[in-house]
């Protein structure tokens, strides 16, 4: 008996939501190169940091990847998270499991594209961002910039940013202020405030 080789972008895995409404469930991710899923310790850790500004907020969600962080932010009662992601079968992913909590287009926006593209030409006032792009491809730095210059964030605005340890120093606006950081041997979590 011939067994079916498993398609390149078929589903591998899963992320897990860990609070809020949708608390322990899972949702199937694809393998996409350069997906790397932000892992369940350091989610709580940024929700625990964000705790008193998930509810009711507008979020971005930049190179969402899987959606982990984007999903978790719904699930604690974000008002809309826009996922931006350039990988088309994974945006595929992102809507199924968008329909699968049952989360409506103004709720969850998916936009398929280059995240630093969308930024200029989607205006947008978030309360909180996520930056988690793929390591190594030095995309931090252009998307903080662009974020700031097409004033996507204001005044009490949270910017979550994720990162590798060894990558390249950040230019940050004046007004963004470090609130909380914390680093693993691998990761950089780091979270700003605008003032």
């Amino acid at each position: 008996m011939t067994r079916a080789r498993k398609q390149a972008n078929s589903s591998t895995g899963s992320i897990r939501i860990i609070g809020g409404s949708h608390r322990g469930r899972k949702l199937p991710v694809l393998n996409a190169e350069g997906l790397r899923p932000t892992t369940d310790r350091t989610k709580e850790t940024l929700f625990n940091w964000l705790m008193m500004d998930v509810q009711g907020a507008n979020c971005l969600d930049c190179f969402a990847g899987a959606g982990s962080l984007g999903f978790e932010a719904l699930s604690r009662g974000a008002k809309s998270v826009t996922f931006m992601e350039l990988d088309k079968p994974a945006s595929k992913q992102l809507q199924a499991n968008a329909t699968l909590l049952k989360y409506d287009q103004e709720s969850a926006r998916i936009l398929q594209g280059n995240t630093l593209d969308l930024l200029k030409r989607d205006p947008m006032k978030m309360d909180i961002v996520f930056i988690d792009p793929p390591f190594q491809q030095n995309l931090v730095q252009p998307c903080i910039e662009l974020i700031h210059a097409q004033e996507l964030v204001k005044s009490g605005s949270k910017i979550y940013i994720e990162r590798e340890v060894n990558g390249n120093l950040m230019q940050l606006p004046d007004s963004w202020r470090l609130i909380k950081d914390k680093s693993t041997q691998q990761v950089s979590a780091q979270l700003f405030v605008v003032e």
